[in-house]
C-alpha cells in the first residue's frame, strides 16, 4: 500500500497534473483538449498524462484516431483514507494561539 500511495502523492505533487485532474472532473477529454490551456508542448502534457495513468488516477483510451482521458476517482480512495486519519485531530485555531502567546510574552 505504501508504494501505491507514494506513486499517487508523487503524481499529485505537480500543479499541472492537479489542474489536469480538475479538468477531467467535468468530463472525459481528448489529449489535445487537455493540452490546450497549458503553455507547454503536447509531448510534455503526454508525459504528465503518463504519470497520472501510472498512478491509476486516469485512464486513456483510443477512440478512432483520438486518445481520450478519463478520471478514475476510485484510484484516490487509498490516499483519501490515509489522509482522513489525520482529520481526526482538531484543527489549530491560530488566532487563539497567537493571542495566547501575546499574553505569555507580556
Amino acid at each position: 500500500m505504501t508504494q501505491k500511495l507514494d506513486i499517487i502523492f508523487s503524481a499529485l505533487a505537480d500543479p499541472t497534473r492537479r489542474a489536469i485532474l480538475a479538468m477531467l472532473l467535468e468530463d472525459d477529454m481528448a489529449v489535445t483538449d487537455v493540452a490546450e490551456p497549458f503553455e507547454v508542448s503536447l509531448a510534455a502534457i503526454s508525459k504528465h498524462l503518463g504519470v497520472l495513468t501510472t498512478a491509476g488516477l486516469i485512464s486513456q483510451e483510443k477512440r478512432g484516431r483520438v486518445k481520450w482521458c478519463k478520471l478514475e476517482p476510485d484510484a484516490m480512495r487509498e490516499a483519501s483514507v490515509w489522509m482522513q486519519a489525520f482529520g481526526q485531530m482538531d484543527a489549530i485555531d491560530l488566532d487563539a494561539f497567537e493571542a495566547f502567546l501575546a499574553t505569555q510574552l507580556k
